[in-house]
């Protein structure tokens, strides 16, 4: 089997998840809620222990789906009614990941598959995962590009966090929390900044690149993939936002002078 027949899966994935979350990515930042997608991804991960812990890893996608869907309701309700919502979620991340490390504790593996939980392998994602995946995002791409834009006020919010509840529970299944929320909030930071191009065009193209050349560093270092990508992700991200200021302040002051 050749390099290419063995990665291709991962590399469509990848890219994949850098578009569907940058969908998400945008909004979020835009609404000052950058810590929604932990939160919500690391209850959905609490699911996903449980059934690991107790379930012998049956029924995991409904249980992830299922604490996802929870956390999407209470963060949905809570922006209307509490104050200070960023503390809010902070706290609702802080109780997910303290109830992981609870369940897991018990099992001689739990240490592994905490790691798994936070950044999974996707470097040989098989083919089969990936069509799963695909059809998942196509049907929220759908949903978001087509329905969401037509509804308003409450329906539209619960529309929103429900569609990322759903794509949640697929990412963090195959890609882990941290970088489900590393590729949620990198590219489109990065989008968000420059005022060149289309925020949306712009952080999908960049996210892609930075994900694929992780994917390339980890195969042919044989670092853990999940880490890389958050890694590269992150470096690149905040790079492009320093040298885009320091352009920027320099721009500023030839124009005074």
């Amino acid at each position: 089997m050749s390099l290419i027949e063995l990665l291709w899966p991962a590399f469509v994935l990848a890219i994949a998840l850098v578009f569907i979350h940058t969908v998400f990515g945008l909004e979020i930042i835009k609404r000052g809620v950058i810590f929604t997608d932990l939160a919500i991804g690391q209850i959905a991960a609490v699911g996903m222990a449980i059934s690991v812990a107790f379930m012998d890893g049956s029924y995991q996608t409904a249980m992830t789906f299922s604490f996802a869907l929870l956390a999407a309701f209470i963060i949905t309700w809570a922006t209307k009614k509490v104050s200070k919502i960023e503390a809010f979620i902070g706290l609702l991340y802080a109780l997910g990941i303290s109830a992981i490390m609870l369940i897991l504790a018990q099992s001689s593996e739990g240490t592994e598959l905490f790691s798994k939980l936070s950044a999974a392998d996707i470097l040989f994602t098989s083919s089969d995962e990936l069509y799963k995946s695909l059809a998942i995002y196509a049907t929220v791409a759908f949903v978001m590009f087509v329905l969401y834009p037509r509804l308003a006020g409450l329906k539209k919010e619960l529309l929103f966090f429900t569609m990322l509840a759903v794509t949640v529970t697929s990412s963090v299944q195959s890609a882990g929390v941290l970088v489900v929320f590393t590729l949620l909030i990198a590219p489109s930071y990065a989008g968000l900044v420059q005022s060149r191009f289309n925020p949306f065009a712009f952080a999908t193209i960049f996210g892609s690149l930075s994900v694929l050349l992780a994917l390339f560093v980890s195969y042919h270092l044989d670092l853990p993939t999940g880490y890389a990508i958050i890694f590269v992700s992150v470096l690149f991200s905040l790079l492009f936002v320093v040298v885009l200021s320091i352009m920027k302040q320099k721009k500023e002051d030839e124009n005074e002078e």
